[in-house]
């Protein structure tokens, strides 16, 4: 170990400067969970959110804001919508999944490099594993094909999904995620349909997930009919704030099981904070701390 890598191990054993860079992310829970886990811990943290909207940045100014953040010693940063993909250049690396997805939720900076994780997908498949036990996934549809969709149908496929539908407004999208979807399983089917294909896909799935904005504070609405939600399907939803969006309120008086985006929001924090401090977060404890914030917000 050089003496640089030294102090740089001893500097982020005792502290980490954390960030997260997204559009409308100032009502984030994030920096919140993530300094009181530092804290349970014995570690000091500081968490800051850079909101585009905000700033009057276009999205494709993430790359300049890694760069900055990277020689202001930042020690990673979180990435959320709508830059998930569009920072992909401006890493030095990214893990296996991350590469085999082509988004990037996490991104660590460790000796001069920034790589970047993905902790969306394993978040979905924990959430689904423990909020949806058993649900069938003969055929699933899922909306949207940006970087929260890639680790939908990723984990989707993991899980052992037969047929995973990708459906978005741009249908190239759409078929660029199924292709290095479909070339990743082979043994399963990855689709590609815009909006006007998704009344036929749903009247033949088992579940649907939506993974666009549609539903959050700032992009209310739901992306679905509700004449097109079946109570023999199951529905999901990554947005979190609101935990119930429409989409999920209209699907329960539908008689759908539901599954909110809540616990998704606290796996992959957990799992980006194991990332940025090399100390195990306990994810049970993060739950409660994230449902008392969501109580006062």
């Amino acid at each position: 170990m050089t003496a640089a890598t030294a102090r740089e191990t001893r500097a982020r054993a005792r502290s980490s400067l954390v960030g997260l860079i997204g559009t409308g992310v100032g009502p984030s829970l994030t920096p919140a969970m993530h300094e009181r886990e530092a804290a349970e811990l014995g570690h000091r943290m500081i968490y800051r959110t850079v909101d585009l909207a905000e700033l009057g940045l276009a999205p494709e100014a993430v790359g300049g804001l890694v760069a900055s953040a990277r020689h202001l010693g930042f020690n990673g940063l979180n990435i959320t919508h709508p830059c998930k993909q569009l920072v992909l250049p401006a890493l030095d690396g990214l893990t296996p999944e991350a590469a085999t997805l082509g988004a990037v939720n996490t991104v660590v900076f460790r000796s001069g490099s920034a790589v970047g994780h993905n902790t969306d997908w394993s978040a979905f498949a924990r959430c689904l594993e423990r909020g949806l036990p058993g649900a069938p996934l003969d055929r699933v549809v899922v909306l949207g094909a940006g970087g929260a969709g890639a680790a939908v149908v990723y984990a989707l496929l993991v899980a052992g999904a037969r047929e995973v539908a990708v459906v978005d407004t741009r249908v190239d999208r759409a078929r660029d995620l199924a292709a290095r979807m479909g070339g990743r399983f082979p043994g399963a089917h990855c689709p590609a349909y815009g909006t006007d294909g998704l009344g036929p896909l749903l009247a033949a799935a088992d579940g649907m997930v939506n993974a666009t904005p549609t539903g959050m504070a700032h992009h209310p609405g739901s992306p679905v009919p509700a004449g097109l939600l079946r109570p023999s399907m199951w529905v999901a939803d990554v947005v979190y704030r609101p935990l119930r969006t429409e989409l999920l309120r209209r699907a329960a008086e539908r008689g759908c099981p539901t599954l909110t985006g809540g616990e998704m929001a606290v796996f992959q924090a957990s799992e980006a904070f194991g990332l940025f401090t090399g100390l195990e977060a306990d994810a049970g404890r993060m739950l409660a701390h994230f449902h008392t914030l969501l109580a006062k917000s």
